[in-house]
């Protein structure tokens, strides 16, 4: 964990095992995987080429990538670098086909995308898109003249004076670096093994596949969005006006306020909900390990939490981040959604049925006069063996929206599902939940 204040990176501290396997001791010199905060970078990487009169943030993509193609050619060559950073496209955003270690994965990967489906309209709302932000690595890649990550490390790492932050596994195994834990199949409640993998592939890296560093690194990070663009010791990274713009609401979220996702995604800055300041971050997660930041702009303030596995990442996020943003700012996380008592009567049969996209299918079944809900891993997704939710009772929220009945096991958070437009048969036309939109197929 690190804490920046001001212009510095006030204190860290660290606990816990890198690996269950080797016993080795956390320190703060560990390095964690900081998954999907890595699109900050990446969209800081992006504002920076805006700085240099180099990108139209509202020019369509194709005007500077025309290899960026879709299955709807009339979206591809539509979709906005803007409606990339705030995930907006509409295209399917969960590819996650490894591509190999070579320069060329991004490449890859955005050829790949010739064939993928519109989930929705361009523009038409927040769904998140990890694809997204491959195709502005690519962007990036084709301005630089450069891979990513070499671009990653010479616009950002390097300038910014960041010693403990890898950009791939090759870079991370020469430091102490943590593994990932999930739950044992089939042990006891509670019981974790070390992850089979250590990352998604290299194509994956603009979106938060294998960046990896110390809390410290990530507090220094962020106070470049604090200081007007300014590195720890003065020099200018990004302009001031850049810093205001990512910071800025582009679309609102849906559904009921979530800690997490917030209440609106800037570029790609998430906008949280709460009572005191105005916060903005960012969270991560990826096999094994998640992430989570939080930017008080108007405090001077950035909080880190860096975790490789346990019984409750989010509950010690709003125990620890939590404690620290109510006595440094008076600002309070908003809590967990509840079921309401009396749940709010729905009809099961509205929204009953098949709702599929890219990597996940989820079923919602009647039974008795409820529904109940199990999802599924596919593709790649199922090949990683991603941890899969057990099946789930739903009751009402309000008008819009379901809640599972119960937390996940070891966990004290429940899933909301927001249900948004009409199919043209009496069922809604999505099923909006952790951040995606997912369409009704049967």
């Amino acid at each position: 964990m690190a804490v920046a204040v001001g212009d510095h990176v006030a204190d860290e501290a660290a606990t816990g095992v890198a690996s269950l396997r080797t016993g080795a001791p956390v320190t703060p010199d560990t390095l964690f995987q900081i998954g999907s905060i890595t699109k900050v970078w990446t969209g800081t990487l992006v504002m920076q080429l805006v700085d240099e009169g180099l990108l139209d943030l509202d020019k369509p993509v194709q005007a500077l990538l025309p290899e960026f193609l879709l299955a709807d050619p009339d979206v591809a060559s539509a979709v906005s670098v803007r409606q990339l950073l705030a995930h907006t496209g509409g295209f399917e955003g969960d590819v996650l086909d490894d591509f190999g270690r070579g320069d060329d994965a991004i490449e890859q990967y955005l050829a790949a995308l010739a064939s993928k489906a519109q989930v929705h309209p361009p523009g038409a709302m927040f769904s998140y898109c990890n694809a997204g932000f491959v195709v502005l690595g690519r962007l990036v890649e084709r301005l630089r003249g450069a891979p990513y990550n070499t671009t990653l490390r010479s616009r950002l790492i390097a300038p910014l004076g960041l010693e403990a932050t890898a950009t791939s596994a090759d870079e991370a195994i020469l430091r102490p670096a943590a593994v990932g834990h999930v739950p044992e199949p089939g042990g006891e409640e509670g019981k974790h093994m070390v992850a089979p993998v250590w990352s998604l592939g290299r194509a994956m890296d603009p979106a938060g596949a294998q960046l990896a560093c110390a809390a410290r690194d990530l507090a220094a990070f962020a106070l470049v969005h604090l200081n007007d663009g300014k590195a720890t010791d003065g020099t200018q990274v990004l302009s001031s006006e850049s810093v205001a713009a990512m910071q800025q609401q582009q679309v609102a979220t849906p559904g009921p306020a979530d800690p997490v996702l917030g209440r609106g995604v800037g570029l790609p800055w998430i906008l949280t909900r709460g009572e005191g300041p105005a916060v903005i971050g960012h969270d991560g997660g990826t096999i094994g390990q998640n992430a989570f930041l939080r930017v008080v702009p108007s405090e001077g303030l950035a909080l880190v939490l860096l975790t490789n596995g346990g019984k409750d990442p989010l509950g010690l996020f709003r125990e620890m981040v939590g404690d620290l943003l109510y006595r440094a700012a008076g600002i309070t996380i908003p809590p967990s959604p509840r079921p309401p008592d009396p749940p709010v009567p729905f009809e099961p049969r509205r929204y009953a049925g098949v709702y599929e996209r890219e990597s996940t299918r989820l079923e919602l079944v009647e039974e008795g006069d409820g529904l109940q809900m199990s999802v599924a891993h596919t593709g790649r997704a199922a090949e990683l063996g991603l941890p899969v939710p057990p099946t789930r009772r739903l009751v009402g929220f309000d008008a819009d929206s379901l809640i599972t009945a119960d937390p996940l096991p070891q966990s004290d958070e429940r899933t909301t599902l927001t249900f948004l437009g009409d199919d043209g048969s009496g069922h809604p036309r999505y099923l909006h939940m952790g951040g995606r939109a997912t369409p009704r197929r049967g």
